[in-house]
């Protein structure tokens, strides 16, 4: 799909949200884009003492200012779990519709390619050479990716595995597209993947905190989340548990992992995720 669902479900992992802010400070210098950068919340400000997601995010953040690095690794393992994942499929599993309406696996998997080769210089060139198009620049990428077969795609996703170049998004956010466009992909074949339970709680303590690269946080306000099987709790009001994974998709706006969670905010959750069709 070349409209405008292409855009939000493949630009952030997920969010036409992240639009209209791009679109205020692309046209600035490069400068500012580094400076708007350094200004991403990474980490919730909440006092306390940490769970085990939380230290890992703490890890993530430090990250990016250079004092650790435990993120890169982290989304490699989640890349080079997918490319074993996916290396069976025949032509026409590839064809298989992913969760991200309108798009096959395979063309997710070119999207994850594309977002592990593009540095901030060659995101903006392509955004301008576009006019400013999104779905035209998204389009293009993927497209860039794509290869001759099924096969290619997924040679060309095994290149970029162990690489830290990156579109300007902080680097949770490549762990979350990775995660997230993973399972986009996985569910519909049948795959399962046990993801670590520390990643998947930093994720979903980063995405309940954050409206900055996909509308999460402003979905789930108002509801408490409790996860079943780990320590990720946030919020007031409503209960919705399930899964950590499964709580993640749907903060991401999976529609498919609604009949996963469980609890009274489950109807308000649905309602919030089915209107952004």
């Amino acid at each position: 799909m070349i409209g405008g669902n292409r855009t939000r479900w493949l630009y952030g992992p997920i969010g036409a949200a992240t639009v209209s802010g791009f679109q205020r400070w692309i046209i600035g210098p490069l400068s500012f884009i580094k400076e708007i950068a350094s200004k991403v919340p990474m980490i919730p400000g909440r006092g306390g003492s940490l769970t085990s997601g939380r230290r890992l995010l703490e890890g993530l953040r430090m990250t990016d200012s250079g004092t650790k690095t435990e993120v890169w690794p982290l989304i490699h393992a989640e890349r080079a779990a997918l490319a074993n994942d996916l290396a069976e499929l025949t032509e026409e599993q590839w064809r298989t519709p992913s969760l991200c309406a309108g798009l096959s696996v395979r063309e997710v998997l070119a999207h994850l390619t594309s977002a592990a080769s593009l540095t901030p210089l060659r995101w903006l060139a392509g955004v301008i050479r576009c006019r400013w198009d999104f779905d035209k620049q998204v389009a293009m990428r993927l497209a860039e990716q794509m290869g001759d077969d099924g096969a290619d795609t997924l040679e060309r996703f095994r290149g970029v595995v162990t690489s830290t170049t990156k579109p300007p998004l902080p680097k949770p956010a490549m762990l979350g597209e990775t995660i997230v466009h993973g399972e986009d992909i996985r569910r519909p074949l049948g795959i399962r993947r046990d993801h670590p339970i520390d990643v998947l709680t930093a994720l979903a303590e980063y995405y309940q905190g954050s409206d900055l690269v996909v509308m999460a946080k402003g979905r789930i306000g108002g509801l408490r989340l409790q996860a079943t099987d780990g320590p990720f709790a946030t919020g007031s009001g409503p209960l919705v548990s399930g899964t950590t994974l499964a709580l993640i998709m749907v903060m991401t706006g999976r529609a498919a992992y609604l009949d996963e969670l469980d609890g009274d905010g489950v109807p308000i959750l649905r309602k919030r995720v089915l209107s952004q069709d």
